[in-house]
């Protein structure tokens, strides 16, 4: 096609989007990014709480560093090397989820990369109340507008 092969960057209006995905909890969460480097990913995790928490990424160089952290286990999969899962190593869910953001995001073509946060927060309380049934979904539908 027309496209070419690697991540896109924000500065080539193709921001990078990141998935994390809360094994515990079964919660997603749909980040935009202006790069897809070390420090935003450290700026991704600073915010979860755990005592130990292990993250379970693909062979994406900017994760390296986390090996060395004493804050984290890493453990991966390498789909170029043809590694996909390994018993509880993989990241099916983020790949899940971010073919159905792209699928979700699609007909809105041309959207801002200043108003993506907008629209992902969109996607995200719409699969949240996908998820609830009735009088949930509509209680957290008032509690996320207000």
């Amino acid at each position: 096609g027309l496209s070419t092969r690697g991540r896109g960057t924000y500065d080539g209006d193709k921001p990078p989007v990141f998935i994390l995905a809360d094994r515990g909890t079964g919660q997603r969460y749909v980040i935009p990014a202006k790069a897809a480097d070390e420090s935003t990913i450290r700026l991704l995790l600073a915010d979860r709480q755990e005592e130990s928490l292990t993250v379970y990424t693909d062979g994406f160089r900017a994760y390296e560093p986390l090996e060395a952290d004493d804050a984290f286990t890493r453990e991966y999969v390498v789909h170029g090397d043809g590694e996909y899962a390994d018993e509880e190593v993989h990241v099916n869910t983020c790949e899940s989820h971010a073919s159905l953001t792209r699928r979700w995001l699609s007909p809105h073509r041309g959207i801002s990369k200043d108003k993506l946060t907008q629209y992902l927060r969109a996607f995200q309380l719409r699969r949240e109340l996908y998820r609830k049934p009735g009088r949930d979904a509509l209680k957290h539908a008032i509690r996320a507008t207000l």
